[in-house]
């Protein structure tokens, strides 16, 4: 039998050492469906993260239930993989505890805006200095596709055979009347795109929101297509677009879900490490 030569040749590999991938990954490999949105996202935070020279140990991953659950099991970070919905407030947690970790909140669009809902506007509201990132393929993909809170209107799924009857949720607009201070919305299908995103949410002093749009290759074939979505994006960063105007803000999460990049970012709260301090003060 011929043995095949290796995908990757030896530069390719070396490459990949110096970049620091490997130092934050872990042995443990994604079991993500092959074409996955979730490996772009992946890469970006990878990327993010070197980019930011965090170490190993400077970092920590929370998620809760669903295909992005196992997200912190593939990095060689700090990690928990906590109950469903509940990454929110175990990643508070950890930053109230360790306020010198740079704390990563990882959800889907059910475990965050199902059952998880009711911790986000205290996150916000708090402005507690951590990054969420919703990875949003409007489907429950790990149970097989049923309707999700972000599931269009009359979209066909295996929970709903005749469309779904319920109105979705709109995440950036929910996120911007909790106030919340930092509000981006990317695409897996640009990690280059999600990297840039992720180092400002890092960045900003407060809590971050990053909405990641990501196809479900195995369970919708309409609605978040690679073939419908690789077109329509476009970044507010190329237009004369101000994030700190919060009007501007809502009028983009209100009409314009094609619009990709910082949204809305209000650098002047305290973040809530700050406001504690200030009251022992």
């Amino acid at each position: 039998m011929k043995i095949l030569d290796s995908v990757y040749p030896d530069e390719k590999i070396t490459d990949v050492k110096d970049n620091g991938f490997l130092q934050l990954r872990a042995k443990e490999q994604p079991t993500w469906c092959p074409g996955c949105g979730y490996f772009g996202i992946h890469d970006a935070f990878l990327k993010a993260c070197v980019k930011l020279k965090l170490k190993n140990e400077e970092i920590c991953s929370v998620s809760g239930i669903g295909c992005s659950g196992r997200f912190p099991v593939h990095l060689n970070v700090y990690g928990f993989h906590t109950l469903h919905g509940r990454s929110i407030p175990v990643a508070c947690g950890v930053k109230l505890a360790s306020p010198g970790l740079t704390v990563f909140a990882i959800a889907g669009d059910g475990d965050s805006f199902g059952i998880g809902a009711g911790h986000l506007p205290h996150a916000a509201r708090r402005n507690v200095d951590i990054t969420f990132i919703l990875f949003d393929n409007s489907i429950y993909g790990l149970t097989k596709g049923q309707s999700s809170p972000l599931t269009p209107y009359a979209q066909q799924t295996n929970s709903h055979k005749s469309g779904n009857p319920d109105m979705p949720l709109n995440p950036v607009k929910i996120m911007l009347a909790y106030e919340t201070t930092f509000v981006a919305r990317g695409f897996a299908g640009d990690p280059e795109g999600l990297v840039s995103m992720i180092e400002k949410a890092v960045q900003h002093k407060g809590f971050s929101f990053i909405h990641v749009i990501s196809p479900c290759v195995e369970f919708d074939k309409i609605n978040y297509t690679w073939k419908r979505l690789k077109d329509t994006f476009t970044y507010v960063e190329d237009e004369n677009y101000n994030p700190q105007d919060k009007l501007a803000a809502m009028a983009i999460a209100e009409s314009q879900p094609n619009k990709l990049g910082v949204i809305y970012h209000n650098p002047d709260r305290y973040a809530y490490t700050g406001t504690l301090q200030f009251m022992k003060e």
